[in-house]
């Protein structure tokens, strides 16, 4: 029987230097202001961005292990920098598996608008954007879900609406994340995959 087409259960020697190089510009971007970009009143993160370039160019194994990288990095930053809101990064139900999804994700979602379009910079976008939204939502759902009380009494929030405050930072952080991480993948997937040709 055959493996579905597009997807190696191997990792190859290029997968595991795509591998090192964008986990280390993820971990790099999170341990510096790098990682933010100013929008306004907000500060969009492009710290998943790697994990979503590494799945579309690599595949849904090699975007899982860099999403993992990219969540243990926000594990053990929780653990060594504690902040009243790094009590939630503690879990790796809130710090790691939503990367990881992410990272195997975006991989079907690229394939999936490229299948329909024909075309890269419609299918980065795609991919840009709704990977961004999986990372903040993924995220965000596990906190309301785990720690919602908890989160909006250290963020110094009303309790009693916590559901609420959660969907409006979902919402402001997560929109202008999710733009540019449409603009950034788009850009670099475009170069990256004609010169893989």
């Amino acid at each position: 029987m055959k493996t579905q087409v597009g997807v190696s259960k191997k990792i190859n020697v290029r997968q595991m230097a795509v591998i090192g190089m964008l986990s280390a510009i993820s971990i790099m971007l999170s341990m510096t202001p790098l990682g933010f970009i100013p929008i306004g009143p907000v500060n969009a993160t492009i710290m998943h961005i790697p994990v979503i370039i590494g799945a579309i160019i690599e595949g849904p194994i090699v975007g899982g292990i860099i999403g993992l990288i990219f969540g243990l990095t926000s594990f053990m930053r929780a653990i060594t920098m504690p902040s009243p809101t790094n009590f939630m990064f503690m879990n790796p139900i809130v710090s790691i598996l939503p990367r990881v999804l992410m990272g195997v994700s975006t991989y079907y979602i690229y394939k999936i608008v490229f299948k329909t379009t024909k075309n890269i910079s419609i299918s980065g976008m795609c991919s840009g954007f709704l990977g961004s939204i999986i990372n903040t939502f993924g995220v965000l759902g596990m906190v309301y879900l785990l720690y919602a009380q908890r989160y909006v009494e250290a963020i110094g929030g009303d309790t009693s609406t916590a559901g609420a405050v959660i969907l409006g930072i979902a919402a402001t952080n997560g929109i202008p994340e999710a733009i540019v991480g449409a603009l950034v993948v788009s850009g670099v997937v475009i170069i990256l995959k004609k010169s893989k040709k």
